[in-house]
């Protein structure tokens, strides 16, 4: 196998897939910002670089020729072409497979083929299933699945599987061991074992940055594959008010979008890592989906949350993230507070 040239600090030509997309786009518009020259690979004709000095492919990361031309001359890759969100039905599980695992297999060995040595890939929070809980008594335990009979009956916090008492949720951190409940967490978790692969073969330098949930300026409407902040958003936007499932208590991680792309900014200003090396992104301050629920429907005039009790078996109850990782070894620091990212939202929402 061909060894690749990993590039050091300095401003570099950076190829981001799916640059067209939500993050993907805030991470192109950081990236100039910051000097680095920024080209775009995406599906649909990359809209970031109609406002931006970045220059725009359209093509689909599963075509090896297309992944190859927008390559040429590139030192580092940030990887956010992706199929997301936890899909509708089992008809997702081919498409997340596709869109996901073959299309990151088809960027790594035309990256290897052209020598290009650096990887920042797009990871996600849900490749850990529920987060870290501890017990009273037996210290800290994997959480089950749920039990659907638990659920109906209102009972949505997972209990000790080995005494029955009430868990206290923790935060998160990478070593935590995967357990990916959804299709789609399954595919971002092989997206990892590829980019560990590449990193192996090729001596390449592979950072995976797993996103928590992320909010901001330009997030999709009105899809099933949306994150909540979006589905929460559109109801508000058609005045209804926002549905919130369970007892609203699920603790979640929201992280500004505008923090996420800084993630990715210090990712590639950083020395390249040896390998592979996971990150948390996460703002280390856990809200509830009912505390996002009432900011976002205070900030946009709307109706009060509706706490529907309603669930949906395979979803977590908590999840958030330790981030101290990324803090102390990549001096990165979210700086948009809770407040302020939902009045940002809010502002987008109203014009």
């Amino acid at each position: 196998m061909r060894r690749v040239a990993v590039p050091t600090v300095n401003a570099m030509r950076v190829l981001v897939t799916g640059g067209s997309g939500f993050i993907g786009g805030a991470v192109v518009r950081a990236l100039l910002v910051r000097g680095h020259d920024v080209r775009i690979l995406d599906r649909v004709a990359p809209a970031a670089a109609a406002a931006t000095d970045a220059e725009a492919v359209t093509g689909d990361v599963r075509d090896a020729a297309a992944v190859e031309g927008a390559l040429a001359g590139v030192d580092a890759v940030a990887h956010h072409a992706a199929m997301v969100g936890l899909g509708v039905d089992l008809d997702d599980l081919p498409r997340f497979a596709a869109h996901n695992d073959v299309g990151t297999a088809v960027l790594l060995a035309a990256m290897a083929r052209a020598g290009v040595g650096r990887l920042v890939l797009a990871g996600s929070m849900v490749v850990y299933g529920e987060g870290r809980y501890s017990c009273p008594v037996h210290g800290i335990v994997a959480a089950p699945p749920r039990a659907e009979a638990d659920m109906r009956a209102g009972r949505f916090d997972p209990p000790c599987p080995h005494c029955g008492l009430p868990l206290a949720a923790e935060l998160v951190a990478e070593d935590a061991p995967p357990d990916p409940r959804s299709g789609y967490a399954v595919s971002k978790l092989a997206q990892e074992h590829l980019a560990g692969v590449w990193a192996r073969e090729t001596g390449g330098s592979a950072t995976v940055l797993r996103y928590h949930n992320v909010y901001g300026p330009g997030m999709p409407l009105d899809t099933p594959y949306a994150g909540v902040a979006a589905i929460f958003r559109s109801a508000l936007a058609r005045g209804q008010a926002p549905r919130v499932f369970e007892d609203g208590g699920q603790r979640r991680d929201f992280v500004s979008v505008r923090d996420v792309a800084a993630a990715n900014v210090a990712a590639l200003d950083a020395a390249p890592v040896e390998g592979m090396r996971v990150y948390n992104v996460g703002s280390g301050r856990p809200r509830t989906v009912l505390d996002l629920a009432a900011a976002l429907a205070a900030a946009l005039g709307g109706p009060a949350p509706r706490v529907t009790g309603e669930f949906r078996l395979g979803d977590v109850r908590h999840v958030t993230a330790d981030s101290t990782r990324l803090r102390a070894e990549l001096g990165w620091t979210p700086r948009v507070s809770f407040v302020d990212g939902i009045r940002e939202l809010a502002t987008e929402t109203a014009r």
